[in-house]
C-alpha cells in the first residue's frame, strides 16, 4: 500500500511540472553551436586562424557573430586575422536575422606563436 502511494505521489509530481520537462525533445527555437577547429589550447603559427564551426540553425538562428578577446570581428568570414603573439579567446555566438544574440555560444582559447 505504501508503494502505491509513493508511486502515485511521484507521478503527480512529474505531471505537475508540465509536459515540457518530460522526455528529450528539443525546443524548435534552440540552436547548438560548436567550434570544430581550432581545438582548445591549439598553438597557432602566424597571425591568422581559420575557425570552423557547426551551427544547427533554428527558426531564429541564421548566422554567427565572432569575438576575439571580447572584441566583435566585423565581416567575419571564417578566418580571424591580425592575431598578435600570446593567448587569445575566440567566441562564436548564434545570432538572428536582426543580429540579436540567441544564447547559443562556443568558446576556444588558443596560443599564437
Amino acid at each position: 500500500m505504501i508503494r502505491i502511494v509513493v508511486v502515485i505521489s511521484m507521478l503527480v509530481g512529474l505531471f505537475s511540472l508540465g509536459p515540457s520537462t518530460i522526455g528529450w525533445t528539443a525546443d524548435g527555437k534552440s540552436s547548438r553551436l560548436t567550434i570544430v577547429s581550432p581545438i582548445q589550447g591549439a598553438v597557432i603559427k602566424g597571425d591568422s586562424v581559420q575557425v570552423q564551426y557547426k551551427l544547427s540553425k533554428s527558426t531564429d538562428a541564421t548566422h554567427i557573430h565572432c569575438y576575439v578577446d571580447g572584441e566583435y570581428q566585423r565581416a567575419f568570414a571564417g578566418v580571424v586575422k591580425g592575431l598578435t603573439r600570446g593567448t587569445h579567446e575566440i567566441k562564436l555566438v548564434a545570432a538572428s536575422h536582426n543580429h540579436d544574440s540567441l544564447g547559443a555560444e562556443a568558446v576556444v582559447t588558443i596560443e599564437v606563436e
